[in-house]
C-alpha cells in the first residue's frame, strides 16, 4: 500500500465541519501489488486517527504560501476518482495535474515541483521528447523523488521502456491508461429504441393508433359475435402501417446520426507538431499524450493542457476557455519556478497553456500535462455536448410545415364534424347493432385523423436534413469539409467570393527562380528569364564571401519557423511553403544543416510574422559583433527600412556595405516591379548590427511593454542594412481560370484579397481571369481610407485588393453585406478569423490554415484549392433545389390527397373516404420518405451553375412551382374524380363475382399512387426545361427508391387484399390506371409550355381574393379564440402550477403561423427585399401576398 511520505503536512480548518486532511507529498492512490479499496480504507483511517492530533503537529509558524502549498492538491470531492489510479507508473495522478490549470494555481505547480518535477514524474525528457519506442513503462517513481528540490541521487528515474517495432496503436499504452487519450469521449448517441419512441411519440400518431386499437377490438367483437367476416383485418392493418411509418422515420434518424458523427470526427482531427525522440514531427492531436513535448506558434489553437518550456513573446487569447478577453502573456516554466522559489511571485506569472485557447503572437515549446476528458476545455466541452442546431432552412420548413398542417387539421376537423352530423342524422334509419354502429363512428374518427397525418408534412425538414446529409458526405469526397451546416446552404446563394491568391489560386509550391544579391543577379529554372550571362543561384553563392554566405544562411535558418522532417526516408521541409522555398534553396545552394544552424545560434528575441508588419525577424548574438538582427519580409517594405546597403558579395573576408541611396533604392524597385510582372512573390532579406552590445535590449532602444526583456519592434526596424531580394515562384492553378469563368457564369462574383504587392497581384489576376478590362486594381492602405460613399461606389467594379491586412478583407466583407451580397471569403491566417466570422461562408485553408482561421470558418477546403468552392456552390444549389423539389411534389399530394378524401367521404353513403386509412398512411409513406430520398439526392449538374444566384429575400416558392403544384392538383383531381364519379360507365358493373365498388376504389387508389410515382418525374426539374430524365440513371437513390415504390405498389394490389381495402386488377384495368397516371407527364410539358407572367397575374387576384374572403373569418376566429382563451385562464393557470410553465414552442405557435404563410409567396425575380409590413392588430391576419415573375 503506498504510504505517506514523512514531508506530508497535515492542516487544520477553523471550521470544524469543514476539517479534512490535505497532503502536500504524495497522492491518495495504491501501488501496483495493492488493491484500490483497501488501500484507500486505510489511507483514510490512518488520516483521520492523525486529525484527531492535528493540533501538535501543524507548525503554528507555517506561512500563508506554506498553506497555499499544502492545500494546492486537495482532491475535490466531486473529482475523487481522479486522484486514484490503479498500478500508477507516474508521481502524479490526472486530478493533480489538473490543479494547475483549473483554475490555474502557481502553488499547485510549485507543489509538483515545477518543470524538473514534472519531468521526473511524468517520465519524460523536457528537450528530446517522449521516446517513439515507448509501449510499457517498467518500474515507478513516487511523488516525493520527483518532486525533491535537490538532485535526485536514489535511483534512476529515466523511463524504461519496452522497445518493439509495434505501431502507433500500441506506443504508450500505460501514458494512455492513466492519463486517458486526447480526445473526448462520443457524444452519447440516442439509441434505435429511443429514436423508435420519439418517431412515435408524436399526439396525431398515438391518436390514430387509439383509434385503430378501437376499431380492432370493435372488428374482433363483431366478428366473433357475427361468426363470420374479418373486420379486425382494417384494424390491425392500421397499426402494422404505423408500425412501418414510425420505423422508417427511426432509421432516418439514425442514420443521419452516424452521418454526422463521422463528418464531426473528420471536423475535429488535424496535426500538431510535437517532438518525439528529439526529432519534430507531425502527429495528429488524438495521438497526444501527458508527457509529450510540442511545438506552438502564431495561429495555433492549443490542444491539450500544458506549461510552458521555452519560448519567446507568446500571447494567447482564453477567452474561449476562461473567458477572460485580454491577450495573456506567458512565462516559461523555468522562470516562473525560479521567481516563485526565490520568494517573488507575481500575479502576472502565467506558465500555463490552456487546450482551447489561440496563439496570437511568439513561438515556443510546452510539456503537455492533461489530455482529453482531464484538460480544461476537455471538461468544458463535455459539459456542452449537443446535437447540431437546425439551419436556417430546416426551420424555415418547419414553421411551413406547422401553417400547412394547421389548414389540413382545420380540412379534417371540419370533415370529422360534417360525417358525424351525417352519422347522427342516419342513426334512426341504421339497422346494425350497437358494434357496427361503434365501429362505424370509430373509421369516421380514423378517416379524420388519418387526414391530419397526410396533411401535416412532416417530411419537409426531414428532406433538408437528407440533403444535407448527402451533400456533407460527398462534400468530403470532393474536398470540402462542412464544419457549419448553414454554410451548405447560404453557398448556393454565394453572390461573391473575396479569395485569398497563395495555395488558392496558386499550386503554393513555391521555388525561389530568381534573385539580386548585392548587385548580382541570378535565375534559378528560369532559362527564359534571364540572359545568357546570367548566373544561377549556385554559382552567385559560390562567389560570395564566407561572411556574405554566412549572412544569407542565417537570415534564412534562423529566422524561420519550418523544420525539416524525415518521412518514408526522405527528408523534406515542413511549414509555411515561402519559408520552404528559402529553405531549399539554402539547402542546395549552400549546403545549409537547419538543424545544426539552429543548435549553434544564441537566438534572444523572435519576432513573429505579423500580417500587418509583412514580415519576421530574430536576434542572434553574433560573437565578431554583438547582436543582429535579421529580417524577411515584403520586399519594397524592407527596401523602405534601409539606409545601407551590402556593396558587393565577391569582396574580402568582410562584408562590405555603403549607403543605399535614392538611386538604389530605385533600382532595387524596378527589380521588385520585374519580378512581380512575372508573377513571382518577392522576398527582401535585410539585417542590423547592434555593435559593442552586450546584452539584449541594448540601451538607447525602447522595451516592449508587455516584455521587458525584449526590444520594441518599430525602434529596431529602422537604419537596416539591404541584403538582396529573391523572386519566388509560385504557379497558377491550371483548373483555376476554368473555375472563374464558371463563377462569372454562376452569377458570382470572385474579389482577388491579397497580401501581395500590386503588380504581382494584377499579373496572377489577369492570367486566372478574375481582372477585367473596367475592374479596378487598389492597395489595402489607400482602401481602408475611403469613406463610406465613396468606398460603395468603388466596391463593386473592385477586382483585386492587393498589400492588403485582415483588416482591409473584413472591411470589404462588412461592406459587402451591407450592400445585400451573399459574401464567401477564404483566409488561412490568425488575423482572418474576424474576416471568416463577418462572411456569410467562411472557407479556411486545410493545409496552409491555422487552426485558427480554421475554427472561425464554416467549410475547410482539404486542397486550399479556389475549385473546390465552386464545387461547394454547385453542392449548396444542390441542397436547396433538392428541398424545393420535394416541396413542390409534396404540397400536390398533400392538395390532392385532403381533398380526394374530403369530397369522397361526403359522397359516400357509408361516410368512407375512396382512401382507406390504411391506404393513406402508404400514400403518407410514399411523399415523406420514399420521395425525401429520392428527390433530396441529385447530384449537381454543370447546368446548376448556368443561372443567376437566388436572393436571400427569396420565397420558398416560385411562379414556375406554383404552376406545376396547382396544375398537377388540377390533372390529378380531374382524373381520380372521373373515375371515382364516372368509373362505372368504363368498367362497367358487371365484373362477375367481384365488389364493383371495390373494384373502383382500388382503380381510384391504384391510379393515384401511380400519379405520385410519375410525378415524382416531372418533379426532378424546377425550371421550364422539358428533359426530366437527366442525370437519373446517375442517381442510384431515385431509381432504387422508385423500384421499392413501384414493387410495393404492386404488392399491395395484388396481396393486399383485405388490409388495404382492394383487389386485383385484371389487365384492362391495369392498362386504365397506368394511361391515366402516365397522362401527368405530357401534362407537365404542356403547363411548363406556359409563359410564367400570365400565371402570376391569375394568381395574384386569386390571392387577392381569398384574402378578402378569409380576412374576416380569420379576425372572427381570432376573436372567438380570444375569448375562449379568457374563459379557460383559471384552468390554464391551474395546469401551470400543477405541469410547470408553457413551452417557448407554445408560445411561438402563433408567429411560426405567419411566417409560414410568409413562406408560400412566391419567389420575386428582381431579388430586392420585401417591405416589411406592419405588425397586425387582430389577432391573426393573412400577411399580404405580392406575386412577381420568379
Amino acid at each position: 500500500m503506498a504510504s505517506i511520505p514523512d514531508t506530508a503536512r497535515l492542516t487544520v480548518h477553523s471550521d470544524p465541519p469543514r476539517t479534512s486532511h490535505s497532503l502536500d507529498g504524495e497522492t491518495l492512490r495504491p501501488r501496483a501489488d495493492s488493491n484500490v479499496s483497501s488501500a484507500n480504507t486505510a489511507i483514510r483511517s490512518r488520516a483521520n486517527s492523525e486529525i484527531s492530533q492535528v493540533s501538535t503537529q501543524v507548525s503554528p509558524q507555517m506561512t500563508y504560501d506554506e498553506m497555499s502549498i499544502a492545500e494546492a492538491l486537495r482532491p475535490d470531492p466531486r473529482n475523487l476518482q481522479d486522484f486514484q489510479v490503479e498500478d500508477n507508473k507516474f508521481a502524479f495522478s490526472p486530478g493533480q495535474l489538473n490543479k494547475m490549470q483549473n483554475p490555474k494555481s502557481l502553488a499547485a505547480f510549485q507543489a509538483l515541483g515545477g518543470l524538473s518535477g514534472l519531468e521526473r514524474g511524468l517520465r519524460t525528457d523536457l528537450t528530446s521528447g517522449l521516446s517513439v519506442d515507448e509501449t510499457r513503462l517498467e518500474g515507478e517513481i513516487s511523488f516525493e523523488e520527483a518532486t525533491a528540490r535537490e538532485k535526485h541521487t536514489k535511483k534512476d528515474t529515466s523511463p524504461s521502456v519496452e522497445i518493439s517495432p509495434a505501431g502507433p496503436e500500441e506506443q504508450f499504452q500505460d501514458r494512455i491508461r492513466v492519463f486517458s487519450q486526447n480526445r473526448l469521449p462520443a457524444r452519447k448517441s440516442t439509441g434505435f429504441l429511443k429514436l423508435l419512441w420519439m418517431a412515435y411519440n408524436d399526439k396525431i400518431i398515438i391518436l390514430l393508433t387509439i383509434a385503430a386499437v378501437v376499431s380492432l377490438s370493435l372488428g374482433v367483437y363483431e366478428t366473433v359475435d357475427a361468426g363470420h367476416g374479418v373486420d379486425w383485418i382494417e384494424g390491425v392493418a392500421i397499426c402494422v402501417a404505423i408500425a412501418i411509418v414510425t420505423l422508417v422515420t427511426a432509421l432516418n434518424d439514425w442514420q443521419k446520426e452516424r452521418q454526422f458523427a463521422k463528418l464531426n470526427k473528420r471536423n475535429n482531427d488535424r496535426e500538431v507538431k510535437a517532438v518525439r525522440s528529439g526529432k519534430v514531427a507531425m502527429i495528429s492531436i488524438f495521438d497526444i499524450t501527458v508527457g509529450d513535448v510540442l511545438h506552438v506558434e502564431p495561429g495555433d489553437s492549443i490542444p491539450a493542457d500544458g506549461v510552458l518550456i521555452s519560448g519567446h513573446g507568446i500571447k494567447c487569447d482564453e477567452s474561449s476557455a476562461t473567458g477572460e478577453s485580454d491577450q495573456m502573456k506567458k512565462t516559461d516554466g523555468h522562470e516562473v519556478w525560479k521567481q516563485v522559489s526565490g520568494g517573488n511571485p507575481s500575479k502576472k506569472l502565467d506558465p500555463f497553456l490552456i487546450s482551447g485557447s489561440k496563439v496570437l503572437e511568439g513561438v515556443g515549446t510546452y510539456l503537455v500535462t492533461s489530455v482529453g476528458p482531464y484538460s480544461t476545455y476537455g471538461r468544458i466541452l463535455m459539459s456542452l455536448q449537443e446535437s447540431n442546431d437546425p439551419t436556417p432552412l430546416q426551420v424555415k420548413l418547419g414553421r411551413l410545415a406547422n401553417w400547412i398542417g394547421w389548414l389540413g387539421s382545420s380540412a379534417a376537423i371540419i370533415l370529422f364534424f360534417i360525417l358525424l352530423f351525417k352519422f347522427v342524422a342516419d342513426l334512426p334509419n341504421n339497422p346494425g347493432n350497437s358494434a357496427a354502429k361503434g365501429k362505424e363512428f370509430v373509421d369516421i374518427l380514423i378517416v379524420a385523423v388519418t387526414v391530419i397525418v397526410v396533411a401535416i408534412p412532416e417530411g419537409l425538414p426531414l428532406a433538408v436534413t437528407l440533403a444535407l446529409a448527402f451533400a456533407t458526405t460527398r462534400m468530403v469526397k470532393e474536398n470540402n469539409l462542412v464544419r457549419v451546416l448553414r454554410a451548405c446552404e447560404t453557398m448556393g446563394n454565394a453572390t461573391v467570393i473575396c479569395s485569398d491568391k497563395t495555395g488558392t489560386l496558386t499550386q503554393n509550391k513555391m521555388t525561389v527562380v530568381a534573385g539580386t544579391l548585392g548587385g548580382k543577379s541570378f535565375s534559378q529554372s528560369l532559362p527564359e528569364h534571364r540572359s545568357e550571362d546570367m548566373a544561377t543561384a549556385a554559382e552567385v553563392f559560390k562567389q560570395c564571401s564566407p561572411k556574405v554566405r554566412d549572412l544569407v544562411l542565417k537570415s534564412i535558418a534562423i529566422n524561420s519557423t519550418a523544420f525539416e522532417e524525415e518521412r518514408d526516408g526522405l527528408k523534406e521541409f515542413i511549414g509555411s511553403k515561402t519559408e520552404v522555398a528559402l529553405l531549399q534553396l539554402a539547402k542546395d545552394c549552400l549546403g545549409m544543416d537547419v538543424t545544426a544552424e539552429r543548435a549553434s545560434a544564441e537566438v534572444v528575441q523572435l519576432i513573429p510574422f505579423d500580417s500587418a508588419r509583412k514580415c519576421m525577424g530574430v536576434v542572434y548574438r553574433e560573437p565578431t559583433v554583438g547582436y543582429r538582427l535579421l529580417i524577411k519580409g515584403a520586399a519594397e517594405i524592407m527596401a523602405g527600412a534601409c539606409s545601407v546597403k551590402v556593396a558587393g558579395v565577391d569582396g574580402p573576408n568582410d562584408i562590405v556595405t555603403d549607403t543605399f541611396t535614392a538611386k538604389d533604392k530605385g533600382l532595387v524597385l524596378d527589380t521588385i516591379e520585374s519580378y512581380a510582372g512575372q508573377s513571382l512573390r518577392t522576398i527582401g532579406l535585410i539585417y542590423r548590427d547592434f555593435p559593442g552590445v552586450t546584452s539584449w535590449p541594448p540601451a538607447g532602444i525602447q522595451r516592449a511593454e508587455d516584455d521587458p526583456d525584449s526590444a520594441l519592434f518599430e525602434d529596431l526596424f529602422r537604419d537596416m542594412t539591404w541584403v538582396g531580394v529573391v523572386g519566388i515562384q509560385d504557379p497558377l492553378r491550371p483548373e483555376v481560370p476554368a473555375a472563374i469563368k464558371k463563377c462569372n457564369m454562376a452569377g458570382v462574383q470572385v474579389k482577388m484579397v491579397t497580401g501581395d504587392n500590386i503588380a504581382t497581384a494584377t499579373a496572377i489576376a489577369s492570367s486566372c481571369g478574375i481582372k477585367t478590362e473596367d475592374g479596378l486594381v487598389m492597395e489595402g492602405p489607400k482602401f481602408r481610407q475611403l469613406p463610406d460613399d465613396e468606398m460603395d461606389r468603388i466596391i463593386p467594379r473592385l477586382q483585386v485588393l492587393a498589400r492588403s491586412s485582415p483588416e482591409d478583407k473584413q472591411i470589404l466583407v462588412a461592406r459587402l453585406k451591407q450592400l445585400g451580397e451573399t459574401v464567401a471569403v477564404t483566409g488561412d491566417g490568425t488575423n482572418d478569423g474576424p474576416a471568416l466570422r463577418t462572411a456569410d461562408v467562411g472557407f479556411s485553408m486545410g493545409i496552409a490554415g491555422t487552426e485558427v482561421a480554421k475554427e472561425a470558418s464554416s467549410i475547410i477546403l482539404l486542397d486550399d484549392n479556389f475549385k473546390s468552392i465552386v464545387t461547394a456552390i454547385s453542392w449548396g444549389r444542390a441542397v436547396n433545389d433538392a428541398v424545393a423539389k420535394f416541396l413542390q411534389f409534396q404540397i400536390t399530394v398533400n392538395i390532392t390527397a385532403v381533398i380526394l378524401t374530403f369530397v369522397s367521404s361526403l359522397y359516400s353513403d357509408e361516410n368512407q373516404s375512396v382512401l382507406s386509412a390504411v391506404q393513406l398512411l402508404w400514400v403518407n409513406l410514399i411523399m415523406d420518405t420514399f420521395a425525401a430520398l429520392a428527390l433530396a439526392t441529385d447530384a449537381p449538374t454543370e447546368k446548376i451553375l448556368h443561372r443567376k444566384p437566388v436572393p436571400k429575400s427569396a420565397s420558398l416558392f416560385t411562379v414556375t412551382m406554383w404552376k406545376m403544384i396547382l396544375g398537377q392538383a388540377m390533372y390529378q383531381l380531374g382524373v381520380t374524380f372521373m373515375l371515382y364519379f364516372g368509373g362505372f360507365s368504363i368498367i362497367g358493373r358487371q365484373l362477375g363475382d367481384k365488389n364493383p365498388q371495390l373494384v373502383l376504389d382500388t382503380i381510384v387508389f391504384n391510379t393515384f399512387v401511380w400519379m405520385q410515382i410519375f410525378n415524382e418525374f416531372n418533379n426532378r426539374r424546377l425550371d421550364n426545361n422539358y428533359n426530366i430524365f437527366e442525370g437519373m440513371l446517375k442517381n442510384y437513390w431515385f431509381m432504387g427508391i422508385n423500384c421499392i415504390m413501384v414493387g410495393g405498389q404492386v404488392m399491395i394490389i395484388y396481396v393486399g387484399g383485405k388490409a388495404f381495402n382492394v383487389t386485383e386488377l385484371n389487365g384492362l384495368q391495369w392498362g386504365i390506371c397506368i394511361i391515366c397516371a402516365i397522362g401527368c407527364v405530357p401534362w407537365a410539358v404542356l403547363l411548363r409550355t406556359i409563359p410564367d407572367r400570365p400565371v402570376e397575374i391569375v394568381l395574384d387576384y386569386a390571392v387577392r381574393g381569398i384574402r378578402f374572403v378569409m380576412s374576416p373569418i380569420i379576425t372572427g376566429l381570432g376573436f372567438l379564440t380570444d375569448k375562449v382563451a379568457m374563459a379557460t385562464r383559471p384552468v390554464k393557470r391551474a395546469a401551470k402550477r400543477v405541469f410547470g410553465k408553457r413551452t417557448p414552442k407554445a408560445e411561438s405557435h402563433a408567429d411560426e403561423e405567419e411566417a409560414g404563410m410568409a413562406d408560400l409567396k412566391p419567389q420575386q425575380s428582381s431579388g430586392t427585399p420585401s417591405k416589411p409590413t406592419e405588425a397586425p392588430t387582430a389577432p391573426v391576419v393573412v400577411p399580404p401576398i405580392t406575386i412577381t415573375t420568379s
